[in-house]
Parts: C-alpha cells; sequence; structure tokens
C-alpha cells in the first residue's frame, strides 16, 4: 500500500488544521490494519501521536489527548487526523503509518512495527 499524506501548513497557536492520509493499491479498511500517525520536530525523534486499531479502537499520545482525534473514511480510502487546539510544540512534520496486521498496545507507538509510511507533511504553529 501507499500513502500519501498532506493538508500541513501554518497556524496561529490555538487554530486547528485536518491532515489526510491517502491510501492506494489496498483498502485500509480491510480487516487488521492499523494506521497512526507520527510526528518529528527538529532535533527530535519520531514520536508516536495518534493510532486507529481494527474495530476503530483508539490510542492518543498523552500530549495530544483532548485536541487531536483520528478518524477513517473507508469509501475514500483515507485516514484524518483532526487538529485542534494547536500548540507551538506541535510543529512537526506529520507521517502516516500503516501495518497489514493489527498492533498491540505496546507495540503500536514503535516506528519499526509499521511496514508502510507516507512522505510526511509540515505543520508549523506560531505563537
Amino acid at each position: 500500500v501507499q500513502l500519501q499524506a498532506s493538508g500541513g501548513g501554518l497556524v496561529q497557536a490555538g487554530g486547528s488544521l485536518r491532515l489526510s492520509c491517502q491510501a492506494s493499491g489496498d483498502s485500509i479498511s480491510r480487516y487488521g490494519y492499523v494506521i497512526s500517525w507520527f510526528r518529528q520536530a527538529p532535533g527530535k525523534e519520531r514520536e508516536f501521536v495518534i493510532g486507529l486499531r481494527r474495530g476503530s479502537n483508539t490510542h492518543v499520545a498523552d500530549s495530544v489527548k483532548g485536541r487531536f482525534t483520528i478518524s477513517r473514511e473507508n469509501a475514500e480510502n483515507t485516514v484524518y487526523l483532526q487538529m485542534n487546539s494547536l500548540k507551538p510544540e506541535d510543529t512537526a512534520v506529520y507521517y502516516c503509518a500503516a501495518r497489514d496486521r493489527d498492533l498491540i498496545l505496546s507495540e503500536l507507538r514503535v516506528t519499526s512495527n509499521y511496514n508502510y509510511w507516507g512522505q510526511g507533511t509540515q505543520v508549523t504553529v506560531s505563537s
């Protein structure tokens, strides 16, 4: 499967953005696919943001809990990341990632457990 991330941009603190992760080559609604978003700020390691497991189970990093949500539109083969109440510390390149089997919680946050990655989209939050 190929993933195409888009929707990044420049936004003021407190604003919102919606990122899209368009999949092609296979249906991400097929049972077992896990889709997650990671982000990487300059000089930092890539970190888990939010993940959507089978059965619509969602797991969210503490740093974005209550502000970010993830959803899947099966007809469009797309996963969305809705980001509200953005903060300057949310500034990063955001990547969507997929795995073609379910992941347990301890596996979800580990980048090496994903075998498909999008190219990343820049999100910049100004203060």
